[in-house]
């Protein structure tokens, strides 16, 4: 399950439980939605939550930020304590034209994507 919320030049999505790909298409029209908007487009991504992801979910969210739109977001934070999803952040700074950072601390995570 996915919620998502969007503020001024925020997309804030949280994920709980399992990622599915139907969550996953939710968030890529939100943020195609917000991209139509003048300025720049921030992400925050809550994913203390989730339990899980699909290989489609994997598969789609390579497409979408590395080769649809590695240019088009300004900042993206990550709130996680899952290593490996750690390491999947740091590896897509290698792809996406984005300043990429990850928190333990949503709050901390908040103020800095909007800073």
């Amino acid at each position: 399950m996915i919620t998502i919320e969007q503020t001024d030049n925020l997309v804030n999505a949280a994920v709980i439980g399992e990622f599915t790909l139907a969550d996953f298409k939710m968030f890529e029209e939100q943020s195609l939605y917000k991209l139509k908007s003048p300025g720049t487009v921030n992400l925050l991504f809550d994913l203390r939550a989730m339990i899980d992801y699909t290989v489609d979910v994997a598969w789609e969210e390579i497409k979408f930020f590395s080769r649809e739109h590695n240019h088009d977001f300004s900042k993206i934070a990550v709130v996680t304590d899952d290593q490996w999803i750690t390491w999947q952040a740091w590896l897509s700074r290698l792809f996406i034209d984005a300043e990429i950072c990850v928190f333990t601390d949503y709050d901390e995570a908040q103020a800095w994507v909007q800073g």
